[in-house]
């Protein structure tokens, strides 16, 4: 379908998570604002790891401790999640600042600590997207369902045709979704920590290798902000224009 005002409709949003600390667990939200860095209050804190300080990819993530996603961020004033103090609760139900070296004992007792970019903390680019059936169709690659959350999206799309991988034809393009415009970077190269059951912690090595052998690495697709908006759940997405 295709609106001359609106340009061609994609999907709609079924899902939208933040991740206020690198690695630690979602907070699934029904509206949030999208600035120039990403969702508000998206991955501005993260943990460096004291045994890599030269390492251009210093952070303490999931492919070190797998149980990071067990750990709760929230904020103080979820309001106002980019001007709010970060608060963690453990999976034993102690809750810190985030700047408490006694959380940053919990998770690296070698040594790590907390740090903040207002800009965002991001691997690649500050927005992440991918399709409902994307994900349905690796589940049917491996032989079983797979937990979006094992893929960290900002965006759930469920697109509009039954055809998976159907964002990677979105590469070079802007989609409108709500009030946000998204310029559309990239395919997202996947590493290890896809592998890692959100649930259990345990690891599947078969879903990476599917990922590499059929996929080229790559699922889901990389993004930024061309236009700052409100975007919420069962908003429209729609291709404005193509590169």
């Amino acid at each position: 379908m295709h609106d001359s005002q609106n340009g061609r409709h994609v999907g709609r949003v079924v899902g939208l998570w933040r991740y206020p600390v690198k690695s630690m667990g979602a907070e699934a939200l029904s509206v949030v604002d999208v600035s120039w860095h990403g969702f508000a209050g998206d991955r501005r804190w993260a943990f460096i790891r004291s045994d890599v300080p030269q390492s251009g990819f210093p952070w303490l993530t999931l492919r070190e401790r797998e149980n990071m996603g067990h750990y709760r961020p929230s904020f103080v004033e979820p309001e106002r999640p980019d001007k709010s103090a970060t608060i963690v609760r453990t999976p034993s139900g102690t809750v810190f600042d985030v700047t408490d070296p006694a959380l940053a004992a919990t998770l690296d007792p070698g040594g790590s600590r907390a740090t903040k970019n207002d800009r965002g903390i991001f691997d690649t680019f500050p927005l992440s997207l991918i399709t409902t059936q994307s994900i349905a169709r690796l589940g049917e690659m491996i032989g079983h369902s797979l937990d979006v959350r094992r893929f960290r999206p900002n965006f759930l799309v469920q697109a509009s045709d039954e055809i998976p991988f159907a964002e990677d034809s979105w590469v070079g393009s802007v989609l409108r979704i709500g009030g946000l415009k998204m310029r559309v970077d990239k395919r997202d190269g996947r590493c290890a920590v896809i592998t890692i059951d959100p649930v259990t912690t345990e690891r599947n090595p078969a879903i990476l290798r599917a990922v590499a052998q059929d996929r080229q690495g790559c699922l889901g697709i990389y993004g930024s902000t061309v236009e700052p908006g409100r975007v919420a759940l069962n908003d429209r997405v729609s291709v404005e224009c193509s590169a």
